[in-house]
């Protein structure tokens, strides 16, 4: 059995981290989303893997030659029409039952491995959820699929689809129905089957994760590095302090008087300190910097980001390339934030900093500011409202 991979789209919600790179590839404890997606696949014994790349292929499939030994075949959607219109793409590498997965969504193998061994044709993995109607609710009727209810206003139900699925070759009929008909997404496909009298059997997830949201980002970072094992490849100056599990990869200096509390990963060739202090849930890229007295807690910290001394960094990502000067602070708060003109209220959030910024001293950014990418923000300033990409703060 082969699993379909769905990695077309963008992530128009996550800007300005998707601007340059697809929405799957975002790094999650120094690794891609989507790489978390390949590793549960792997530990179900499947090796092959058909991706369906569009936005940004070419970040994805410089990154994935090939995978731990799993063959991936590269498909391309010139049109991000939708997830219905990713799969027909893939129509021609079938030619039996297959698992259809997204590549912005971690799941364990149990789940998948539940999909391959159920018996039946058609099969969805459903989850309960604290938060339904921001996805697809499911209604189910003895254990089988009865409706799917996307994005309803009201709280109704407490399950929702998580778009993995088992289909068989003849579902590719009415994909191409559909997709005549100008329906591109696979909630319109199933419930088009659930009509035409298909049975769907339902499994649920243990473990999985959607990331919709900037936030989502620190909240699902914070979860993996539950994972990780301590170990060290770089070097560690006397007087350093490090508690719990920490990751230091190699070539990377830690130097004296800094205090680490785990989880925490830290990447290659990066330098922390001295008397910096990284506090737990906080991921570092490789080739970072972080100066003296520092303090960063619970926060995604890309490839390539210097942040100099004094500066305060809480809940926050900070994206590649990025470079804070001294006395830098993230002030973190609960706050009301507009995304893609929806508006949510986030608790405990920081501030999102897109790549290749250069912000100056002592400079202040509010709770739940969102900065573009290639802005460049003078010293002094406060920052209370979102600032746009390629924008200067004078």
């Amino acid at each position: 059995m082969k699993a379909v991979i769905l990695a077309a789209g963008e992530g128009k919600r996550l800007r300005p981290f998707t601007e340059t790179m697809p929405k799957v590839m975002l790094p999650i404890a120094n690794k891609p989303i989507i790489e978390y997606v390949f590793d549960a696949i792997k530990k179900t014994g499947m090796d092959e893997i058909i991706l369906v790349v569009g936005y940004k292929k070419e970040v994805i499939m410089d990154y994935f030659k090939e995978y731990k030994g799993i063959k991936i075949t590269y498909i391309i959607q010139d049109k991000q029409l939708g997830t219905a219109h990713a799969l027909l793409q893939a129509k021609d590498n079938l030619k039996e039952s297959f698992i259809v997965l997204a590549g912005d969504n971690i799941i364990d193998d149990k789940g998948i491995q539940k999909l391959i061994q159920d018996k039946s044709e058609y099969s969805i993995i459903v989850k309960e959820h604290p938060y339904p109607s921001k996805y697809g609710v499911v209604f189910l009727e003895n254990q089988n699929l009865k409706e799917i209810v996307e994005k309803p206003k009201e709280e109704i139900g407490k399950f929702i689809s998580t778009g993995i699925y088992k289909f068989p070759m003849n579902v590719f009929k009415k994909l191409e129905q559909l997709n005549k008909q100008g329906i591109h997404d696979l909630s319109s496909v199933v419930e088009s089957l659930l009509k035409d009298g298909i049975l769907f059997s339902t499994n649920t997830a243990d473990s999985w994760m959607d990331i919709v949201y900037p936030w989502d980002l620190i909240q699902v970072n914070e979860i993996m590095l539950q994972n990780i094992k301590g170990s060290t490849s770089g070097t560690i100056e006397k007087n350093v302090i490090i508690k719990g599990d920490v990751s230091i990869g190699k070539d990377t200096k830690i130097y004296s008087g800094s205090y680490i509390v785990g989880p925490v990963i830290i990447g290659e060739v990066c330098e922390i300190g001295p008397n910096a202090c990284i506090f737990p849930s906080t991921s570092i890229g490789n080739n970072s910097v972080i100066h003296p007295f520092t303090e960063i807690q619970n926060s995604i910290i890309m490839n390539d980001v210097h942040i100099g001394s004094s500066s305060f960094i809480r809940n926050s990502v900070i994206a590649r390339g990025s470079i804070l000067r001294h006395n830098f602070t993230s002030s973190s708060d609960e706050c009301t934030i507009e995304i893609e003109g929806e508006f949510k209220k986030v608790e405990n959030i920081g501030s999102l900093i897109g790549e290749d910024c250069t912000i100056e001293n002592h400079v202040v950014v509010d709770p739940g500011v969102i900065i573009g990418r290639k802005c460049n923000i003078s010293s002094m300033k406060r920052i209370r409202k979102n600032i746009q990409s390629n924008s200067k703060v004078m």
